[in-house]
């Protein structure tokens, strides 16, 4: 049985943890050649040397995706790792700085935008060529060929979350994009969808009392939820936990997939029933 992303050429930011890492395994059992993208070195290593292992083929691409010239950098080493087309893009790095309106800072507020809604923006454009200009290619040979970009949003951004303002408007903003981007670029066979997460088991949604923070330009982040507020979460999910990365992953296969051809401009909840 034909796997179903044999040979596609797939790009995933933020693949280096959580969800874009079950990703980017998951793609490339199903055959993808995969872009392991990530801020940190060593996750992303981890992730490529674990895709070759099991006989797939991977790149690393490490860097921050809002620095200048980083969207450029990594189609560059996709078009020179596997060829001038790049069949699936999932824009899925980013993280969470969180704090109240009356209290945040511009810093803050900028970062957010940055991260998910700019990075993508970036990703696309440089994209494009290898895009929507190998499926003009397709189309001129007489062939329909679906690609797609996978956009990352969350239940903070379709039905707001106290507390994450920032983040909240970002992940709104993501939605914008993925449905215009849907109607521009649909009669070039691409189909452009978004995964709106609730609570997945990442050390973005850990207890804070573990101490878990990130690095971002330059700036140590505490990242996590107080406790208090999961089992909260805990009691609002009917299915009555949270989701585990493989299981956002799977979501992801399916609109890289054949099986979503005819599915564009879509925003999909995987929440648990939340």
């Amino acid at each position: 049985m034909e796997r179903m992303l044999e040979g596609k050429v797939s790009v995933i930011t933020g693949a280096g943890r959580g969800i874009g890492r079950s990703a980017a395994l998951l793609f490339a059992s199903e055959g993808a050649r995969v872009v392991v993208s990530d801020l940190d070195e060593g996750p992303a290593r981890e992730v490529v040397d674990e895709i070759r292992a099991r006989g797939g083929e991977a790149v690393a691409v490490v860097g921050d995706v809002t620095a200048e010239g980083f969207a450029e950098r990594l189609v560059q080493t996709a078009v020179e790792s596997f060829g001038p087309s790049i069949d699936v893009l999932v824009n899925n790095a980013g993280y969470t700085w969180d704090g109240v309106v009356h209290k945040m800072t511009d810093e803050q507020w900028e970062a957010m935008w940055r991260v998910h809604c700019t990075a993508p923006f970036r990703i696309v454009r440089a994209a494009a060529p290898y895009i929507r200009g190998a499926a003009k290619r397709d189309m001129e040979q007489g062939r329909r060929v679906h690609r797609k970009i996978i956009n990352v949003s969350s239940v903070a951004g379709t039905d707001g979350n106290p507390g994450q303002i920032n983040y909240s408007t970002a992940k709104a903003g993501i939605l914008g994009f993925t449905r215009t981007l849907a109607r521009e670029w649909g009669r070039f066979n691409v189909n452009v969808n978004a995964v709106a997460y609730g609570w997945i088991e990442t050390r973005l949604t850990r207890a804070k009392d573990e101490d878990t923070v990130i690095e971002a330009g330059g700036t140590r982040i505490p990242v996590g939820v107080p406790r208090q507020q999961l089992e909260v979460f805990r009691a609002l999910i009917p299915l009555g936990r949270p989701g585990t990365p493989e299981e956002a992953a799977r979501v992801m296969l399916f609109l890289a997939s054949p099986l979503s051809d005819y599915v564009s401009g879509q925003v999909i909840k995987v929440t648990g029933g939340w």
